[in-house]
C-alpha cells in the first residue's frame, strides 16, 4: 500500500509540473492581436496610397500623350533627337507655342472678316449708286424725244479719257522705268477707284447733256 501511494503521489506531482509548464496560448494571442490589426491597417493604407499615386501618374501620362497626339508640332520629330521620345518640358513648350500660334491666326481671321465686311458695305454703296445712275438715265430718256447723235458714245468715251489723262499726266513721272512703273500703279489705285470713275462719268454726262438739252 505504501508503494502504491508513493506512485500516485509521484504521478500527481508529474502531472502538476507538466500542467504548469504548458504555455497559456490564449493570453499570448490576446497580446499580439493589436499589433496584427495595426500592421494590417498600415498595409491597407500603404496599398491605397500606392494605388492613388499610380492613378495620378497614369492620368498625367495620358494628358501628355493626348497633347502629343493633338498638337501638330509634337508629331514633327526634331532631326537632332532622332527616335528619342519628347520630354515633358518639350511637349509643354510646343503646346504653348501652338496655342500662341492659334491666337495669332484667330486675330488674323478676325481682321480678314472685318475687311470683308467693309468691302461688302462698299459694294452695297456702289450698287445703290449704280441704281441711282440707272434711274436717272431712265428719267432722262423720258425728258425728250430728240434723237441723240451717233457720235455721242465717242464723246462720252473721249470725255472720260481726257479726264483720266489729265490725272495721269499730273501724277506719273517718266524719269526712269522703275519710277514710271511705281507711279502708274499708284495712279491706278488713286484715280481708278469705282467711286472716282463713277463721279467722272456723271460729270462728263452732265457736260454733254447741257448742249443737247
Amino acid at each position: 500500500m505504501e508503494r502504491k501511494g508513493s506512485i500516485v503521489s509521484r504521478a500527481n506531482s508529474i502531472g502538476s509540473t507538466s500542467a504548469s509548464s504548458v504555455p497559456n496560448t490564449d493570453d499570448e494571442d490576446s497580446d499580439d492581436r493589436p499589433d496584427t490589426i495595426k500592421n494590417d491597417f498600415k498595409d491597407r493604407r500603404r496599398r491605397a496610397h500606392t494605388q492613388a499615386e499610380q492613378k495620378r501618374r497614369d492620368a498625367i501620362k495620358k494628358g501628355y500623350d493626348d497633347l502629343q497626339s493633338i498638337v501638330p508640332t509634337c508629331q514633327q520629330q526634331d532631326p537632332g533627337l532622332g527616335s528619342q521620345k519628347l520630354s515633358k518640358a518639350v511637349v509643354l513648350q510646343k503646346t504653348i507655342d501652338y496655342i500662341q500660334f492659334l491666337h495669332k491666326e484667330k486675330k488674323k481671321q478676325e481682321d480678314d472678316v472685318s475687311t470683308l465686311r467693309k468691302e461688302v458695305m462698299a459694294l452695297q454703296i456702289m450698287k445703290s449708286n449704280y441704281e441711282q445712275i440707272v434711274k436717272a438715265h431712265q428719267n432722262n430718256l423720258h425728258e425728250g424725244t430728240d434723237q441723240i447723235p451717233d457720235d455721242m458714245k465717242f464723246s462720252v468715251f473721249q470725255g472720260v479719257m481726257d479726264s483720266l489723262f489729265q490725272t495721269f499726266n499730273a501724277s506719273v513721272s517718266v524719269s526712269n522705268f522703275q519710277e514710271l512703273s511705281a507711279c502708274v500703279f499708284a495712279w491706278i489705285e488713286e484715280h481708278c477707284k469705282p467711286q472716282t470713275l463713277q463721279d467722272m462719268v456723271i460729270r462728263v454726262l452732265h457736260q454733254l447733256k447741257n448742249p443737247l438739252f
